[in-house]
């Protein structure tokens, strides 16, 4: 993706088009055998070793290491793969729409929703998006993988920037809505960039409980989107800044005591949001506006897969 994200991620076709060629070539095969089912069955995943059973067992699964050291033929039985079902809910607020890179945050969360459509893209996997919009949070029906990586493309690319934040629904409202909605257990993606509305930066954050009861029930990955002058004030002396959630400007001088003291704030405020999503059991990698967010979630499947590798088990 040489081209600006930012040009890219606001044409929908041609961004489907980038990112499936960024995901075919860079991220391909990084998430299979990761789904694993709850019962022994069809599937391609051992998980245990059992004595092998002539007429009831298939002989292409022998195990031929175990049967050489316990002189008993074995075989080994797999983990059953059940469809998935996958939920992607994507931060589109005000804050959402902020970048002094080479993208805004929007487009990012953009492109990272797209890529979950690729990367989970099966036979009998279906995806759908919730969008938390200023207008409130609005539901896009599951589809199969592609198809709905490039429908929320085309609707985040489309999708006007407001100036102000019209309906008062929380994160962690939406949070509990996706996870009282859609309870059959699968995979769940929170897109967002954990700015709350209110300016509120200490712990408990509102949105805990309601990611831990989603954490409950699914398998939960928190990508939180950053942007760099989001943990630290340039040194431009007088400014106006705009609060993006209530549209009011506040005239600033960024000296260097308050330098100093907004990157104090700003790193113990992303410290104890990656600590309130450890604390929850979610699974949590942060992408940047300006850093390669391909190789950032390339890393972080990569270290799930070694997490979750699975121990066979012999009877």
């Amino acid at each position: 993706m040489a081209e600006p994200l930012r040009d890219l991620a606001r044409d929908g076709d041609r961004a489907f088009k980038a990112l499936d060629l960024v995901v075919r070539r860079r991220l391909n095969g990084l998430l299979q055998g990761d789904r694993a089912g709850m019962r022994l069955g069809g599937g391609s995943e051992p998980e245990e070793v059992v004595r092998y059973r002539a007429g009831e067992d298939d002989v292409r699964r022998m195990d031929w290491n175990v049967t050489a050291r316990t002189g008993e033929p074995h075989v080994w039985r797999p983990l059953a793969e059940h469809e998935l079902d996958t939920w992607v809910l994507v931060d589109e607020t005000p804050s959402m729409d902020f970048g002094t890179a080479r993208s805004e945050k929007r487009d990012v969360a953009a492109l990272v929703a797209g890529s979950v459509g690729l990367l989970t893209d099966g036979p009998g996997n279906r995806v759908g998006v919730a969008h938390l919009t200023p207008d409130g949070l609005e539901w896009d029906a599951p589809l199969p993988g592609r198809v709905s990586a490039r429908r929320t493309l085309r609707t985040v690319a489309g999708a006007p920037r407001a100036e102000v934040r019209r309906d008062t629904t929380t994160l962690g409202e939406a949070i509990t809505a996706l996870e009282r909605r859609h309870r059959r257990p699968g995979l769940r993606v929170i897109v967002s960039d954990f700015i709350d509305p209110d300016g509120a930066t200490d712990r408990p954050f509102t949105w805990e409980p309601a990611l831990r009861r989603l954490c409950s029930r699914h398998d939960v990955i928190v990508m939180e989107v950053l942007d760099p002058r989001e943990m630290e004030l340039p040194d431009l002396g007088l400014v106006v800044l705009r609060d993006p959630e209530s549209g009011r400007s506040r005239e600033v001088h960024t000296s260097a005591a308050l330098r100093r003291r907004y990157a104090e704030l700003a790193a113990r405020h992303r410290a104890d949001v990656a600590d309130a999503v450890r604390s929850t059991g979610a699974g949590h990698v942060v992408v940047r506006t300006d850093s390669d967010w391909v190789r950032d979630l390339a890393r972080y499947i990569l270290s799930r897969r070694r997490a979750r590798r699975p121990v066979r088990r012999v009877r």
